[in-house]
This record gives structure tokens, C-alpha cells and sequence, in this order.
């Protein structure tokens, strides 16, 4: 993989992160198009550095949000930081056991599968459309709603749904303050992406065999940059409803690439 390529792929990654279009979705499509000729453990390890970018870029965006939580947490009695915190913790249940048990089947599903990325990626247009304009009773964030995004959290491991897309879209539909949505679903990602990280490195193990380092810091510098970027934009565009732009955005690529599939019989 040159340079360029890695440059690419780390914008396309911190792009797709936080925008609402399915960071996993664009991965696959990229690589498809650049032409994907990693091992499968080179390929983890580049996967794993992309990740690692975003989740850093979330961890400075928010870092007061994040540094008010830790202190709140240092307090003895039961605050506001202690209750997000076990909010937090409630999500990533799904998604952890989403992740342990069907492991070797999401992976497969990770192997240029564009017709599937289509038509998640339907889904992920029809929530994004969907929590524009419907208008709900204002709620906070409980222990039931955080478990509802979760679970929508896990079901987003498909490529092709957005993650940031859907359990933010879901979270404006079951009536949380937009705002608070943007929030809650980019904080309550760090720990699935780090706890993900640190199970790949204990199965497999890091490989920087044939693999050229500059490379991945290129990667690495042109995710993080990029994500903060659009997680700034994000979360203005979520404030001001305007998610059905990228309903239509997903409605187009998913229809070009099922095209594409079928056409080129893959």
C-alpha cells in the first residue's frame, strides 16, 4: 500500500466515522476500488490504527466532557458522572456479546461483500430520514434508552449501517434531545472501539513484518485530523436536522454499488 492510499483511507475513515454514511461500509468500498492486497493480518493491523485514530479524535473533541466524568467519578457519592457512566456501560452490553458470540461471522461478513453494504445501507437512509422529522415528547437518556441504543449500537457491527447514524437517529426517534444524542453516541464508542483493539492484539498479535510504518502514521495523522472535523460538523448538522441530506447521500451509493455487484457478478 503507497502512501496516497494511506492518506485515503485514514481521511475515508475519519470521515465516515462520525458522518453518518458507515465508516465499515466506505472501508469496504475503498478497498474494493483501490484494490485490497493486504494479508488478513495486515489488514487488522491497518483496521486496528484507523480505529485508534477516531477513538483519540472523540477523546479530544470531548476531553472536558470526558475530564468532568472522570472527576465527578473520583466523588464518593452518587452524581450525574457516576450515572452516565453505568448509562455508558448499559450500552456496550449488547455489543460486546454481539462481538464475542458471532465474531467469526461478522468477520466474514468484512470480505467485499457490496451487496450486503448496499443494503444496509438502505437502513441506515430510511433511520436517518426517519429522525429528521418526526417529533416526539422530549426524554432523557435512562437505563432502558441506553440499552435501545446499544442494542442498535451491535446491530450497526454490519457493514454498511452507520453506527454514529444509527444509534443517533434512534436516540432522536425514542425522543432524547439531539444534542445530548450527538454526545452520547460518540462517548459511548471509545470503550467498545478500545476494548475491540486490545481483543484483536490478544488474538493475534501485532505483525509490522513487510509493512511500512510511515504508512500507518500517515493513516493515523489523516483519520484523527479529519475526524475532528467531522465530528464538529456532525454534531452541528444533528442540532439543525439536516441528517435526510445524508439519507439521500446513502439511497445513491447503496443503489451504485448493488448496481455494480450485479453487474460485475460479485
Amino acid at each position: 500500500m503507497d502512501y496516497l492510499e494511506s492518506i485515503l483511507l485514514g481521511i475515508v475513515q475519519g470521515l465516515t466515522e462520525f458522518l453518518p454514511i458507515s465508516s465499515s461500509g466506505h472501508l469496504e468500498i475503498s478497498k474494493v476500488i483501490l484494490g485490497n492486497n493486504l494479508s488478513n493480518k495486515e489488514s487488522l493491523l491497518f483496521t486496528i490504527v484507523l480505529h485508534s485514530a477516531t477513538a483519540f479524535s472523540t477523546i479530544f473533541y470531548f476531553k472536558k466532557d470526558l475530564l468532568d466524568i472522570f472527576s465527578g467519578l473520583l466523588n464518593k457519592n452518587y452524581n450525574k458522572s457516576h450515572h452516565f457512566s453505568v448509562l455508558i456501560i448499559i450500552s456496550m452490553i449488547p455489543a460486546v456479546l454481539v462481538g464475542l458470540i458471532f465474531e467469526d461471522k461478522i468477520n466474514s461478513l468484512f470480505d467485499g461483500n457490496l451487496i450486503l453494504v448496499g443494503c444496509m445501507l438502505y437502513i441506515t437512509a430510511i433511520l436517518l430520514f426517519t429522525s429528521d422529522f418526526l417529533k416526539l415528547k422530549k426524554k432523557e437518556i435512562n437505563f432502558k434508552n441506553s440499552f435501545l441504543i446499544g442494542l442498535v449500537q451491535a446491530i450497526a457491527i454490519l457493514p454498511g449501517i452507520s453506527r454514529s447514524g444509527a444509534t443517533i437517529a434512534s436516540a432522536i426517534i425514542i425522543g432524547i434531545d439531539r444534542e445530548k444524542a450527538a454526545r452520547f453516541s460518540f462517548i459511548m464508542v471509545i470503550p467498545i472501539i478500545f476494548g475491540s483493539m486490545i481483543k484483536s492484539l490478544l488474538d493475534h498479535g501485532l505483525n509490522f513484518e513487510n509493512f511500512d510504518i510511515i504508512s500507518l502514521l500517515l493513516s493515523f495523522i489523516s483519520a484523527f485530523i479529519t475526524g475532528l472535523f467531522a465530528c464538529k460538523w456532525m454534531i452541528l448538522l444533528v442540532k439543525k436536522s439536516k441528517l435526510y441530506f445524508f439519507s439521500i447521500y446513502c439511497l445513491i451509493v447503496g443503489s451504485i454499488i448493488i448496481f455494480y455487484s450485479l453487474y460485475n457478478g460479485l
